[in-house]
């Protein structure tokens, strides 16, 4: 049975670290690749960015695999957790070969990071190498093909998405072919999910199923959202990472292709994207347990298949999230405003 998570691609595993109370809200999420890694690419279009071995995936680049990704609060501060991740690694004797001896490798970890300094209350609790690796930890530990917990959790911890709270979300499909594609998204964006108008989230207008809140709820979730924007600070830095995978054989040109084609899914859920104040990043992992039919076609299939299931994913990471009210600031759920529905 599927999960309809990134963990429906065979080997995939997804941990979270969440670190909440005494001025923390911030996380790390570790997306593990299967053993021998996995084809790996990346596309920043925000501009104000957070990385960590982005340039390693270039397809111009000597390294073609990788053993795990990090997403995770903290801004700048917070990468310090892929140095857990990749002591983890070592430990396991996964990474790039640099040396006659197996125990002789460079873990390649990529990470981006999320802006939610101080939404806690204290500006100084980050995720740190610790938190990285209680993520990979939790990761390894968990069920092949299984459950991924959404919402306020891990990187998704502190986001906020306009003045809503935001969070991690996922979502998978199987094309016709077989072959499996799925994302997982921290929401964390400048713009807005929500249309001002109808309370509508943008995503749920493209994926045509939309069910319009009645005037009055509208209404009243309306004023609440403008009596709590009067006590928090205007968010300085946003970003909504994403990370989309799939069992198909892709080279890194061809990754760093559904990477950017992802970027698509962000556009049709966040309004206005890929501003100044957002650091917007893909991850691409191919773990190549299926061929791809050479036809362009087939390759298409993947990149669409990719930008839809990041918006489904923003969507899911909106609806999961819950109300935080604290020190750092007060920011609704969309179920608080609107219902679970």
């Amino acid at each position: 049975m599927r999960a309809d998570a990134l963990t429906d691609v065979a080997g995939v595993r997804v941990g979270h670290a969440t670190r909440t109370g005494d001025g923390w809200l911030t996380g790390t999420t570790v997306v593990l690749a299967p053993e021998g890694g996995a084809v790996a690419a990346v596309d920043v279009r925000g501009g104000g960015p957070g990385t960590k071995e982005t340039d390693a995936l270039d397809p111009r680049n000597l390294v073609q695999k990788v053993d795990a990704v990090v997403l995770t609060g903290g801004s700048a501060y917070g990468l310090d957790a892929a140095s857990g991740v990749m002591a983890w690694l070592e430990e396991r004797g996964r990474g790039v070969l640099v040396g006659p001896d197996p125990a002789h490798v460079v873990p390649v970890v990529p990470a981006a990071c999320v802006f939610d300094l101080g939404r806690g209350g204290d500006f100084r609790a980050r995720p740190d190498a610790a938190t990285g690796r209680a993520a990979v930890e939790a990761a390894a530990a968990s069920a092949p093909g299984g459950r991924v917990p959404e919402g306020c959790v891990g990187a998704g911890t502190g986001a906020v998405t306009g003045r809503l709270k935001g969070g991690v979300g996922t979502a998978s499909t199987v094309l016709d072919s077989g072959i499996t594609v799925a994302a997982l998204v921290v929401a964390n964006a400048a713009g807005a999910v929500l249309d001002p108008d109808t309370g509508v989230l943008y995503g749920d207008l493209f994926q045509g199923r939309v069910a319009y809140p009645e005037d009055r709820v509208h209404a009243a979730a309306c004023r609440r959202l403008d009596e709590v924007a009067a006590r928090n600070a205007p968010p300085p830095l946003n970003t909504t990472l994403a990370v989309v995978a799939t069992d198909a054989g892709l080279s890194k040109a061809q990754a760093q292709k559904l990477a950017g084609t992802a970027h698509d899914g962000i556009a049709r859920a966040v309004r206005p994207v890929h501003l100044l104040h957002d650091g917007d990043t893909v991850f691409a992992l191919a773990t190549g347990a299926r061929p791809l039919d050479a036809r362009p076609e087939a390759f298409n299939a993947v990149l669409a298949a990719g930008a839809d299931l990041v918006t489904r994913a923003i969507v899911r990471a909106v609806r999961a999230a819950e109300t935080v009210d604290g020190p750092g600031g007060m920011w609704p759920s969309y179920g608080e405003l609107y219902g679970r529905g």
